[in-house]
Formats: structure tokens, sequence, C-alpha cells
């Protein structure tokens, strides 16, 4: 469970002014159905984090304990230093064919935003930190609903009122905590 709590509030907070939420923004602006966008959403972020979940868990067991103990601490640390780094959303990762209706739209739209996104980082990490593939899988997937439904509903009126540095500044104190626990453990932890 701590998997999956810990998986939630890292992807939750770091999604805040993320590329892929100004997306959300920007889909919810253009196309005002929310159902369909929110059903893209979810089901781009479930297939890419199961991805990047299975990159995470084959690291686990391609490295040595003592090799992912420093790779993730150090990836950790990079993340904390990532997330005080403003996003912003490329024009191309925003147009996507409008042939493919709202729902396929934003599917596509946000499962490319999304390849190498923090986000999609974060969870190869959680996934190589914690034993269980399907709880980090549904943590950060629930975490990214959780940040981007209410872009969604609420649109605009929501992003100018968040405070995302601060925000942004709690994910980075998140990742370096997590960090530096897993450099100086003797072993990495299974939670």
């Amino acid at each position: 469970m701590d998997a999956f709590l810990m998986a939630t509030g890292i992807v939750a907070l770091a999604e805040i002014g993320d590329k892929t939420q100004l997306l959300s923004f920007l889909l919810a602006a253009r196309y005002q159905r929310p159902l369909p966008i929110i059903a893209g959403i979810f089901v781009a972020t479930l297939v890419n984090h199961a991805l990047a979940g299975a990159v995470g868990s084959w690291l686990t067991a391609l490295l040595g304990p003592e090799t992912l103990r420093w790779v993730l601490g150090i990836g950790f640390m990079l993340m904390a230093v990532w997330m005080l780094i403003p996003d912003g959303l490329d024009a191309a990762e925003a147009e996507v064919a409008p042939r493919f209706g709202v729902f396929g739209t934003t599917l596509i739209a946000f499962f490319l935003a999304e390849m190498g996104d923090k986000t999609q980082v974060a969870t190869v990490a959680l996934a190589a930190q914690y034993a269980d593939f399907l709880l980090v899988v549904a943590g950060t997937t629930v975490g990214m609903m959780l940040a981007n439904v209410p872009a969604v509903l609420v649109g605009d009126k929501l992003a100018t009122r968040l405070p995302v540095r601060l925000v942004h500044g709690i994910a980075a104190l998140m990742f370096a905590a997590l960090g530096l626990y897993v450099l100086c453990s003797d072993a990495l932890p299974k939670w």
C-alpha cells in the first residue's frame, strides 16, 4: 500500500503545472467535452505508465542491488532538480489531427506528451524502487487523474489559482528526501 500512496502523491504533485496538465487545459478549452477528454487521459496514462513500470521492473531485475541503489538515489535527486524547472507545452505536442474525435485526439496527444515526461520518468524510478508493479502503476495513474481531471473540469479558472511553484517545491523535496533515503540506506528498501 505504501507504493500506491507514494506513487499517487508524488505524481499528483509532479503533474501540477506539467506540460501534460497544460495539455489538459488546452484540450478542455478547445473541445469543451470533459468525459471523452478524461477517458482519453486515463487510457493514455494507463498504457504509458504500464510501459514505464515495466521498464522500472526490468531495471530491478537487470541491475544488482548496489548499482540499483545508486541509480535510484541519484535519479530521485535529479528528479528533484527537474521539478524546479518550469514546464511548457510544445505546439507540436498539442496538435493532433481532429479526425480521431475528442477521445482519440486526447489519447494520442496525451500519450505522446507523456513520453519522456517527469511523471513517466518518476514511474520508471518508482517501479524500480517498489516491488509491486501493479500498485505503482495504479498509484501513478490515480495521481495523474487527481491532477488532470480538475484541470479538464475547471479549466483556466484553476490554472491561475494554484501555487505552482510551491507545489513543485514540495514535490522536489519529496524526490530529494526519497533520493537521500535510498543513497544513505545500506540496502535497497522494498516497502
